[in-house]
Parts: structure tokens; C-alpha cells; sequence
């Protein structure tokens, strides 16, 4: 992977889907709590061949947002990008930069309003997590997803008798498509020709590793 900068934009908007059918809710609230057993703070896989079976506006839902990319200069991008289906319970402030260097993240929410936000400190967004939601970020962006009262992660905010999951679709988008690095604002090969490359992806700041703080979303350099 070439190196870059992080884009600083976050792109969002709400599109019309319905909401997914009350059979398929329920099984996802079994696999959260019984087969995931997600904890505050919890990101984690959801089966969607197994969804898609039961979902039967799922394509609808793919296409909306095929329609909104379009309108934010992502032409097409979706067809050509992997899709996954996850599920949270909140999320602490982290990036996915490490693993997924070569990407940018697009997520539709398709729960209901839960009293959630979707939170990138440095770029100051703060997006209420409605059914419908859309959001295009750069893996590189510190994130969390919040309690709409609050500042930052607590897990206190999360306690076991409040519904608070969250279940998203989310493609993985090619940062060296050309439409995707404009959209966002990243530019390539911005460290020195010189410099020998890393074994893995990392995120520098001010010329060292960064690293971001779980509850305030702050990036920190060193230990």
C-alpha cells in the first residue's frame, strides 16, 4: 500500500428504506445477546447470506445507496466493493487504518433511532444513527459510536437492560479509486521517496506512530 494522507471529509445523508421485517429483527437481537453476547463497545460479524434470506428489501437497500453515492461523485463504486454485515453495541473511539489501509468505509444503518451517535472528533461531526443513515469515511478517521447526551464512550452508558445495538451494512471501498481518494480528500505518496516502508499499515503523527484514545477519541503519540 502506497503511502497517504487521511481524508478529512466525512460524507453522510439519510436514505428511504424500510424498516427490515419484525422475524429478522428479532433474529438478530437473539444473535447479539445469546450468540455474540455483545458487551458495550462491541463490533462485531453478523451472518448475511443468512439475513439476505430473510430480508426481502435488502436489494432495495443496496440500491439506495448506490443512488446516494452517486450523488456524492461515488459512481458506481459500490458494485465493485465487498459488503458486510455487522452489528454494535456503541463503539469505543479507535481507527481501522491498521487492517483496512486500502479502504474507505461505507455503513447504512438499518436500525431505528436508538439514542446513538456516530462521532469523528477530529473531523467534528457528530450523526445521529437513524434507520436510513449512510456515512462514507476514511478507515484512518478516529470513530465511535456514542451515547447522544455525552461527549465521549462510557460504558455506563450501555447498561444491560437499555436497547442500544446497532446493525449496519458496510462496503469496503478502494481509497485508490480515483472518485473515492477526491471525495475524501486524500492524497498519495506523501512520505519521502527515501524512507524504507513499514511491514504493516500504520497511522503517524508528527512524525511518529499514532494511537487513539478509546473514551475521548484524542490521538496520542507513543506509549
Amino acid at each position: 500500500m502506497r503511502s497517504r494522507s487521511i481524508g478529512d471529509l466525512v460524507l453522510t445523508g439519510v436514505v428511504d428504506i424500510l424498516a427490515p421485517p419484525a422475524g429478522l429483527l428479532a433474529d438478530w437481537e437473539r444473535e447479539t445477546t445469546q450468540r455474540l453476547g455483545l458487551e458495550p463497545g462491541d463490533v462485531e460479524l453478523l451472518s448475511l447470506p443468512r439475513a439476505r434470506m430473510r430480508w426481502p428489501d435488502y436489494r432495495r437497500c443496496v440500491q439506495a445507496v448506490s443512488d446516494w453515492s452517486s450523488t456524492v461523485g461515488l459512481h458506481g463504486v459500490l458494485c465493485a466493493s465487498d459488503v458486510a454485515l455487522m452489528a454494535c453495541r456503541g463503539a469505543r473511539y479507535h481507527h481501522d487504518a491498521e487492517q483496512y489501509g486500502g479502504a474507505v468505509f461505507c455503513n447504512l444503518f438499518v436500525s431505528e433511532d436508538k439514542g446513538l451517535d456516530l462521532h469523528f472528533p477530529s473531523a467534528g461531526r457528530r450523526i445521529p444513527l437513524v434507520r436510513g443513515t449512510v456515512v462514507v469515511f476514511d478507515t484512518g478517521q478516529a470513530h465511535a459510536a456514542i451515547d447522544r447526551r455525552h461527549g465521549g464512550f462510557d460504558v455506563a452508558d450501555f447498561p444491560p437492560d437499555r436497547d442500544c445495538s446497532q446493525v449496519f451494512l458496510t462496503w469496503e471501498l478502494a481509497v485508490e479509486s480515483a472518485d473515492v481518494a477526491r471525495a475524501l480528500g486524500v492524497d498519495f505518496d506523501i512520505v519521502p521517496s527515501g524512507v524504507l516502508p513499514l511491514d504493516e499499515g500504520q497511522v503517524w503523527l508528527n512524525g511518529a506512530p499514532a494511537h487513539v484514545c478509546p473514551e475521548s477519541g484524542r490521538w496520542l503519540v507513543g506509549g
